[in-house]
Order: C-alpha cells, then sequence, then structure tokens
C-alpha cells in the first residue's frame, strides 16, 4: 500500500481514518485490562491467594505491555505515533479521540465481561475476549505511512536487482576473487563464499579484495558485518542518553512513574473496596471501574481540546491533573458510601485522562522526529509504576486487612508527582536557546520571531 504524500495529509484527509483505525484497536486491545477490576474478584475466588500476589496478574497485563512493547505495548505505541505523524494544529484532538477508545472499552468491557463470567465462566470470558482482539488485524490495514521507511527502499531495491537478466549469485563464474578460487558447482566451500560476498555492497567488496588476496577473508568479513548490525543499536543508546539528560524530559519521566504507581491500583481494587467495606453485594450493573473508564475518556476529550488553545501551557495542565488525582485518591478512604465512592471513581478517572496528552507534551519536548523513541522511554516509566503499584496496594490490605492506609500511598505518590512537575517548570533555569526548525504551527503563534527564546519560555508555552 503506497504512503500517504505531501502536507495536504496534516490534519484531515486520510489522517481521519488513521484516526478511527487507531481508535479501534486501542478499544479492542485495551478494553479489557482497563476493566480488569471486574475479573480481580473472580481471580481472588478461582487463586485463593492474598491481594498482593493476585494483584501481580492484573499489573502485569498493562505494566509489561508499556516496559517491553510486546502484545497490547505494539498497538499503544503504534496507534501514537502514527496519529502525531498525521496531526499537528489539531494534534490534541486527535490523540484525545484515539486514546478515548481505551476508555470506551473499559466502560464496555466491564459489564461485558460481568456478564460472560455469569453465563460461561471465568475461562469462557477470557477465551471470548480473547477472539474478539483477533479483530485487531484489520485495524491495520488503513495505517499507510507518511513516508515509506528507509529499511522498505532498501527491501524494494534488493528486489529489483534480483529481477535483473543476470543476477550476481545466479553466475557464480562471474565472481573472479583469486586463480586459487574455484566456482564450482559442487564446493560447499565456494557457495557459502559467493553467498557472503552477495550480501555485502560494492565499497565493501573493494575494500576487502586485498585482505581476501592476503588470506584474512573470514574474521575480516564477519567483523565488519557484526560492526555494521550494531551501529543502529549504538547510535539508539546514545540517542536514549541524550534524551534523559534533557531535564524536562526526565522530569517528565519521574512525574509519569509516580503517577502509575498511584493511579492504576483504583482500576484494579475498586470494586473490592466496595465489596470489602460491605457497600455493596456482588457488582453493580454499572461497575465502578465503568464510571471510571467513562469519565476517563471525557476527561481525554476535554483535555485534548484544551491542549490545542494557545493559552493553555499543556506541561501545567498536565500537572494540575496530577495534583487533582492524588487528592481524589487520598479522600476515597473518607468515604462510606457508595455514592461517595461513585463520585470520587469519576474524579479519578476524568483527571487521568491526562493519558492524551503523554504524547502530545513529548512531541513538544523532543521533536515529532524523535517521538517514537522518546515516548517509549517515557512509557518504560510508566509501565514500571503500573507494574509495581497493585502489588504494593495489594500488600498494604494483607498486612493491614484495611485499604485506607493502601489509598493514603497511593494519593501521596500522585499528589507528589503533580507538585514535583509544578515546582520544576517554575525553577527550571533560563538560558538561550535558538528557536529550533521544524517547530509545529502551535510553537511557532507562541514563538512568533526567529529571535533566541528562554527555556523557562519554552517550556511555558509548550501547548
Amino acid at each position: 500500500m503506497g504512503a500517504v504524500k505531501g502536507e495536504d495529509a496534516l490534519d484531515g484527509g486520510w489522517g481521519w481514518m488513521i484516526v478511527l483505525a487507531s481508535f479501534m484497536a486501542q478499544f479492542l486491545s485495551f478494553g479489557s485490562p482497563q476493566s480488569v477490576g471486574v475479573l480481580y474478584p473472580e481471580w481472588l475466588s478461582a487463586f485463593q491467594e492474598g491481594k498482593g500476589m493476585t494483584a501481580w496478574v492484573g499489573s502485569m497485563v498493562s505494566g509489561v505491555a508499556l516496559i517491553t512493547s510486546i502484545g497490547c505495548g505494539l498497538v499503544y505505541a503504534a496507534t501514537l505515533t502514527i496519529t502525531c505523524q498525521y496531526f499537528d494544529m489539531r494534534r490534541g484532538l486527535a490523540l484525545g479521540i484515539v486514546t478515548t477508545g481505551t476508555s470506551l472499552g473499559g466502560f464496555i468491557y466491564a459489564t461485558l465481561q460481568n456478564e460472560l463470567i455469569e453465563l460461561f465462566g471465568l475461562e469462557g470470558c477470557l477465551l471470548i475476549v480473547g477472539a474478539l482482539a483477533l479483530n485487531l488485524m484489520a485495524c491495520a490495514g488503513p495505517m499507510r505511512p507518511m513516508k515509506l521507511p528507509g529499511y522498505y527502499l532498501k527491501q524494494r531495491a534488493a528486489l529489483q536487482r534480483t529481477e535483473e537478466p543476470e543476477p550476481l549469485y545466479t553466475k557464480p563464474t562471474a565472481i573472479i576473487i583469486d586463480s586459487d578460487l574455484k566456482t564450482t558447482s559442487g564446493s560447499a566451500d565456494n557457495t557459502a563464499t559467493i553467498k557472503l560476498l552477495i550480501i555485502k555492497e560494492p565499497t565493501e567488496l573493494q575494500e576487502s579484495e586485498g585482505e581476501r588476496k592476503s588470506g584474512i577473508l573470514t574474521c575480516s568479513v564477519v567483523a565488519r558485518a557484526i560492526k555494521k548490525r550494531m551501529r543502529p543499536y549504538g547510535q539508539y543508546l546514545c540517542e536514549s542518553v541524550e534524551l534523559l539528560q534533557d531535564r524536562v524530559f526526565m522530569a517528565f519521566c519521574i512525574a509519569i512513574f509516580l503517577f502509575s504507581l498511584g493511579a492504576f491500583p483504583p482500576v484494579l481494587f475498586m470494586e473490592d473496596v466496595a465489596q470489602s467495606e460491605g457497600l455493596i453485594d456482588g457488582i453493580a450493573l454499572i461497575p465502578l471501574v465503568s464510571i471510571v473508564a467513562m469519565t476517563t475518556g471525557i476527561g481525554k476529550l476535554v483535555l485534548g481540546i484544551l491542549a490545542d488553545m494557545r493559552w493553555v501551557n499543556s506541561l501545567y495542565l498536565y500537572a494540575l491533573t496530577l495534583t487533582g488525582t492524588g487528592t481524589a485518591l487520598l479522600l476515597i478512604p473518607v468515604s462510606k458510601s457508595y455514592m461517595g465512592l461513585q463520585i470520587l471513581s469519576a474524579a479519578v478517572g476524568f483527571f487521568s485522562g491526562n493519558w492524551s496528552l503523554t504524547s502530545y507534551i513529548t512531541t513538544k519536548i523532543v521533536g515529532i522526529e524523535r517521538l517514537s523513541q522518546a515516548h517509549g522511554i517515557l512509557m518504560c516509566f510508566g509501565g514500571f509504576g503500573i507494574t509495581l503499584g497493585p502489588p504494593v496496594v495489594g500488600w498494604f490490605f494483607d498486612c493491614t486487612q484495611s485499604y485506607d492506609l493502601a489509598f493514603y500511598f497511593s494519593g501521596t505518590c500522585v499528589l507528589l508527582s503533580g507538585l514535583f512537575l509544578f515546582l520544576f517548570c517554575s525553577t527550571l533555569p533560563c538560558r538561550n536557546r535558538m528557536s529550533e526548525e521544524g517547530n509545529s504551527p502551535a510553537e511557532e503563534d507562541i514563538n512568533t520571531s526567529q529571535q533566541p527564546t528562554l527555556d523557562c519560555d519554552k517550556v511555558a508555552s509548550v501547548a
């Protein structure tokens, strides 16, 4: 499938098909993990383990996906990256719509899984959820790259070379290394040598001709091939270290870790909190996790629209949502009614819609060219937080037989992340920096000239 070309692809056109496909991909891949709180009481009953040990099941689903980018992590990274490539002025809105797929999925899957458990049991429910996830393959169809990647162009060029009338590897007698090398069809050594020569570029053949004549072929060729293969990995490592040296990006990573550590456990434990406190028997028709998912979707849309507004500081907006989430979590142990838990669940869900801002802010910090790599590092921090949060909260309950201390811990972590980001942005040293080329129109509207700008001004105007 061809690539979408030209600036006409930005902020419209085929980009809306990308948004639709990405929305459905996140709906199918993260709907069940977002509503894992419905499954948590079933796991407790099935495995007969402590809450801390059982919590690993739910935390590993989302946490590992973000740390190693396997399973759902592949979907999450791909959909956000391609959406950022297709949108600029409306990037916040587009990301808000895409990430709402996760929330809508969590809302629907919470009720769906509850009904499936009643009809088919836990195992039958998981089998049906897995079958629904197979529809992800159809979501990949409309995703055309803005520009054809380099590896694809190289593969296509190599394929064209193989279609020439007299390709190199079909006529071994045409390769003359020296008078001592006999290219006979029955020689296994010659065949291996020819195959090795085929994969080498012409410049490499010329450079290593003298070495082959002197009898040093294998070691030199293998060493050069290994060096060539390892070069991209070394470059990636250097670029990652460079990103982590950016103080704004590093502060954002720390905030994401603390937020994920404290904010994800309520998604897993909220239903068990209501049952443990005797506020409800069983699971309500609209579970608390559904309320969290629904209000998260609303939050993603609202925050995404706000981020596109020129007068809004998206980094401070993100810090504000962290503060709001932490405050709501601290109030959960105080609430002694199911209605109170519903209201606090809605507040936690709305402020947790700040996930739609992560790619937006990352793009403003590092640029669209390094978004994929930077977002991967950011999600790795978030993945560790999501993986560790629920087991820690579960162990608090196992030790105290109460969720009060656990939610105080969660709320404190999230509140600290918001305060840390606020304080860091307010104390960031000012130093001159020329405006970088290739800024998005949103940045150009703020930095209206090509004059030198200040780092503190840049951070304060990343929206």
